[in-house]
């Protein structure tokens, strides 16, 4: 291959990170032979290899060649893929013998082909192997950005030519000859692609290979020839005589098991165990050849901890071994009754049951409390509510309440329905809803109150005087239709009953005012007749009127007259320019006042009606509305009479207070939906229901992720208590597969909308334009009644869409609701009626694990560092056991008590920092969650307390990143265990025993939370607080370029000799901050070098 790829081959075989497995056991001596002799040859290779920044080995090709650092086998590959350099979309593979194979040539194809044909490659080796094998995790990765068209090469072993399917495939090349016509046909085979090529490399003169490749080019023509003609014949079952070798068989599916396909069931289902980078869970067989005893022992994460030991001829006791093993492992459940791991058939179900569910168009309901269908009775009751208002912003007048009338009395079960608005600058304006009383109403005195709510409504929403005529003429309701209809009426002072003279008030359009008021103001002593537009009026008239200029189009709330001002009077101009009223209006609206001495109206510009609900409003330094204007009476028409201003400014912010009752009422629909069937005396607060349904989108001042973090918690806790005592021989990788499978997006979202939940998310900010005001017909409304159950029913007039995730965070926060206010049997009530039955009767676990733990681990040390005695030992044993450590004796790892333990102490901490700190802004518990439940934090913890000397396990390169995570960790000076400023990568693992620890002390102690958390919390502390928590610094920085306007740059990743390098870089107002970090992980690499950035970004005085 030439002195270059042997150069990288001896790089790559010499560094620490690489292991050597034998039956998937660490090599301790072959690891480090191979590893010294690559060390020298790699230091003779490079003495030898040309060096510098102007030479590469893709510089001249040909001249490297000639030169021998690359063989002319590898030329002519480099050569046939670039005579495909034109194919659009191309994806080929190369098929090699052996894996170091794959890798350098992996290493020298990313060394040029991305820079000529922008192609990217990847290798793929099998499980079984000697040198670094990969996960099936990692080759299904490759596979589906193969498929992607992310990975145009893949460098493969044997592995792709039967073990994993991979369609999209139109280039074969065959670096390595196929030892066997089995290998030609499957490699052939993988090019399935139309039109496709498939490439055989024989090295010139080699007679003897290039005659095998036709024999098996023709061996594989005859078998498709013979397909062809067996394609018509019936299938007949085989005869029981060709069963020559020891077999089993599912009587219920068919299907078979032999002797000789025994070894590779077993290798794959020891593939889909759990496993990390230090441990491969292959099954380990030892063959005693005079005895002819085959001794197989499976790995740790298997169900199936007998050993099981056969006699019989040493060629075959190996494959009757494994077939004992394979028949086992059915009869317990862990292969399906197609014979594949039980968790190959749970990801094909999850998967066809994932992503079917992308977004979600569902009705947007509307409360039916707030709806009737429209009558012509002579009379209707109505149950009144009094709005009461408390402010402490308006020092010349006070707001009045509101009286709320109702076709349907509102269901809050007697709660005091009580909530605040913010007022621009002003203050806070706290809202209350009593009920009072029912009332009788003609249909005269309903037209009355429809006209008067319509009016007002209309003038402080368009100020237009066409639109209210509109809004007037419609007031009549279409009988029969189904329409908002509810009554907003003005109340005498604080006092809960309806202020008719107000409601009476309206005089538009006709402006009729009759000889009965001036007879009126006669007879009490009216001072004087005032002339206006509408006609000649009484004084008292004018006070506390609104008003309609039309030679400027605007409308005034008059408060009085100034009795001191005529339009003789000079008019202060913002130019300092003296000019009376009179000259003022002919000059700029041509207009000849007649009545020059009528003393001039105190007139307020209405005020704005704003959306008081959302957060984070414009605080705008003066308002219109508080000045004041003179205006003469005859320019005046008349609008209302009696009208305060104080009444407008009270009904300003009605809309608002409506919106917020209108999804009160919706929340307490949702609820009652549930405790109708729930046979408990729960009581959920309404106004918790709604913070559960109102989304960040709507700009309150809450929304539902607290609740969210905390039902996401207790949902995790309670799926995974209910899964480790359901399956008790299941592994850790399928109890995952198996709860994602209950609380995933997908699953939640099914699950809501089976309970009509997205018609009550609350998804968008308040809009005053679209908000339809009671009574008013000119807005076409009508709803369509919808029965959620056959008690519950709702109205909806549209729909509205939602990402899945949406709704199913809205389930997660409903839930979260339930427990802060109800405890978890509220919750788990709530996701019975959702469809999560989950019971958490504490059965005991029976355990018969019989060991001497003393002579594994130091007990009472363990003991009293976690302040827990066990009564079952082999509980701590287990959470201590790495996969890797393969003794008899110790029949589980840890696998099982980790998944237990992070969702048991991920919900402890969780509920823990919601109870504490409550009243905490929307997202603060989030991150406070984030910066206390992470890998980082545990492994810390365990590295302080000591616990890194006590993990049993036999990986060499896990015990050697365990001490120089120890030695980097103790050059750190941190007072916290938060994780985010650790700038060194710590072993999954140590953050895994801590979890496992907390598992085991959950099961001994009876499923013990409290317990739990007891013991674990003191090597945890200190915790996070509100005023200690940091944001992740990548989080941080991307917030940071958001709120900013700042441009982050692409990060720019690579890997060199098993390190990654990641540069991260920001342009701040034309400055360029940048920082390359190096790590064993990109993700360490990262947070560092995102961190630097920020510091930089911070310090930089442009930004501050």
């Amino acid at each position: 291959m030439g002195a270059w790829l042997a150069f990288k081959a001896t790089e790559f075989l010499s560094r620490e990170e690489v292991d050597f497995f034998s039956w998937g056991e660490l090599d301790v001596c072959a690891q480090t032979i191979v590893r010294d002799f690559s060390l020298g040859a790699s230091k003779i290779f490079s003495a030898r290899l040309p060096s510098g920044p102007h030479w590469s080995i893709g510089g001249d090709i040909q001249a490297n060649a000639d030169a021998g650092y690359l063989s002319s086998k590898v030329t002519c590959l480099l050569e046939s893929l670039l005579e495909y350099r034109d194919q659009k979309d191309l994806r080929c593979i190369i098929f090699v013998e052996r894996i170091i194979t794959a890798i350098v040539l992996r290493s020298l194809l990313n060394e040029l082909l991305p820079e000529l044909c922008g192609w990217r490659t990847e290798y793929t080796a099998g499980h079984i192997s000697v040198v670094q094998s990969q996960s099936r995790k990692l080759q299904n990765k490759i596979v589906e950005e193969f498929r992607k068209g992310l990975v145009n090469i893949i460098v493969a072993t044997s592995i792709l030519e039967e073990g994993l399917d991979v369609q999209s495939c139109n280039l074969v090349i065959r670096f390595d000859p196929s030892a066997t016509v089995c290998s030609f046909i499957q490699s052939r085979g993988r090019a399935r692609m139309q039109n496709s090529d498939f490439l055989l490399m024989v090295r010139s003169g080699d007679d003897s290979t290039l005659t095998r490749m036709h024999n098996y080019m023709a061996s594989g023509e005859i078998m498709r020839q013979e397909s062809l003609r067996h394609a018509s014949i019936p299938c007949s079952p085989l005869d029981d005589e060709l069963y020559d070798e020891p077999c089993y068989k599912v009587e219920s599916t068919g299907a078979i098991v032999t002797l000789s396909s025994s070894v590779s069931l077993l290798y794959l289902y020891c593939s889909r165990l759990p496993s990390d980078g230090y441990f491969k869970p292959n099954p380990r067989c030892v063959i005693d050849k005079e005895t002819g005893t085959c001794t197989l022992q499976l790995p740790k994460s298997c169900p199936l901890q007998r050993i099981i030991s056969v006699q019989g001829n040493n060629k075959i006791s190996k494959q009757l071994a494994c077939l004992d093993a394979c028949k086992e492992l059915h009869r317990m459940g862990a292969l399906t009754d197609n014979l594949v791991p039980d968790i190959m058939e749970e990801e094909t179900i999850n998967k066809e049951s994932e992503c079917q569910i992308h977004t979600v168009e569902e009705l947007k309901y509307f409360p039916p409390e707030l709806v009737s269908h429209c009558g012509n009775d002579s009379e209707a009751l109505y149950y009144c509510y009094l709005v009461e208002l408390q402010h402490d912003f308006y020092n010349d007048f006070q707001l009045h309440g509101i009286i709320l009338a109702v076709r349907t009395r509102l269901k809050f079960d007697d709660e005091i329905m009580a909530f605040d608005l913010d007022v621009d600058r002003r203050g806070r304006l706290q809202v209350q809803l009593n009920y009072h009383k029912v009332v009788a109403l003609t249909s005269e005195e309903i037209q009355r109150c429809r006209r008067f709510q319509s009016s007002v409504f209309r003038i402080l929403l368009d100020r237009d005087l066409s639109k209210l005529q509109d809004a007037l003429a419609a007031v009549q309701l279409p009988i029969g239709s189904a329409v908002s209809d509810y009554l907003l009426l003005p109340s005498l002072g604080t006092t809960p009953e309806i202020n008719w003279k107000c409601v009476n008030s309206l005089l538009f359009p006709s402006q009729v005012l009759g000889d009965k008021h001036m007879d009126c103001c006669s007879t009490q002593g009216c001072k004087r007749s005032v002339s206006t537009k509408t006609g000649v009026v009484c004084s008292c008239m004018l006070e506390n009127s609104l008003v309609f200029t039309p030679h400027n189009g605007h409308i005034y709330c008059i408060t009085g007259f100034l009795d001191n001002l005529d339009c003789n009077s000079l008019l202060d101009m913002r130019t300092g320019e003296p000019i009376t009223y009179i000259k003022y209006y002919k000059k700029r609206h041509g207009i000849n006042i007649c009545f020059e001495e009528e003393p001039l109206l105190r007139g307020k510009h209405i005020c704005k009606v704003h959306n008081y609900l959302q957060r984070c409003r414009t605080q705008k330094a003066k308002d219109s509305t508080d000045s004041s204007v003179e205006l003469p009476p005859e320019l005046c028409s008349l609008i209302m009479s009696p009208v305060s201003i104080s009444t407008l400014n009270t009904y300003s912010y009605v809309p608002s207070i409506m919106h917020r009752i209108e999804s009160l009422v919706m929340a307490s629909n949702l609820k009652r939906m549930h405790l109708d069937h729930c046979t408990l005396n729960i009581f959920i607060p309404t106004v918790k229901v709604l913070e559960a349904m109102t989304t960040k989108k709507c700009l309150e001042k809450f929304h539902l992720e607290s609740l969210e973090t905390l039902g996401d918690s207790f949902l995790k806790y309670a799926a995974s208590i209910q899964l480790f005592k359901t399956y008790e021989n299941h592994h850790e990788g399928l109890l995952t597969v198996k709860k994602n499978k209950i609380i995933s997006n997908d699953a939640l979202c099914r699950l809501g909308c089976a309970r009509k939940i997205p018609g009550f998310i609350r998804n968008e900010p308040f809009d005053l334009k679209a908000w339809l005001i009671p009574g008013d017909n000119s807005q076409i409304h009508t709803f369509d009644e919808e029965f959620l159950t056959s008690s519950d029913k709702m109205y909806s007039r549209e729909k509205q869409k939602f990402k899945s995730k949406r709704v199913a965070d809205v389930v997660e926060a409903l839930i979260g609701a339930y427990l802060s206010s109800g405890g978890e049997v509220a919750a788990l009530s709530f996701m019975k009626w959702l469809g999560v039955d989950i019971d958490f009767v504490d059965a005991p676990l029976p355990r018969h694990f019989p060991m001497n733990a003393e002579k594994l681990i130091n007990v009472r040390y363990l003991e009293s560092l976690l302040h827990y005695k066990f009564n079952d030992p082999s509980l701590l044993v287990e959470a201590l056991t790495h996969g890797s450590y393969m003794l008899p004796e110790i029949p589980r790892c840890y696998q099982r008590l980790e998944f237990l333990g992070d969702a048991v102490l991920d919900y402890v901490v969780t509920a823990h920092l919601y109870f504490k700190y409550p009243g905490l802004t929307p997202g603060l518990i989030t991150d406070l969650r984030s910066a206390s439940v992470n890998n980082e934090c545990y492994a810390q913890s365990a590295v302080k307390a000591g616990l890194h000397k006590h993990i049993l396990h036999a990986s060499q390169d896990l015990q050697r990143q365990i001490l120089g995570t120890v030695e980097d960790f103790e050059k750190l000076d941190l007072l916290s265990t938060f994780g985010w400023e650790a700038e060194t990568t710590f072993p999954k693992v140590l953050g895994d025993v801590i979890e496992s620890l907390g598992g085991a002390i959950f099961v001994d102690s009876g499923f013990n939370k409290d317990t739990t958390f007891q013991s674990i919390r003191p090597l945890l502390e200190p915790l996070v607080t509100p005023q200690t928590v940091k944001l992740q610094p990548v989080r941080e920085l991307s917030e940071l370029c958001d709120q900013k306007g700042y441009i982050k740059k692409k990060d720019v990743v690579s890997r060199e000799n098993g390190v990654a390098y990641i540069t991260v870089e920001v342009e701040a107002n034309g400055v360029i901050h940048k920082s390359t970090c190096s790590g064993r992980d990109k993700i360490m690499a990262k947070k560092v070098a995102s961190k630097n950035v920020l510091k930089s970004l911070k310090e930089c005085p442009s930004n501050a």
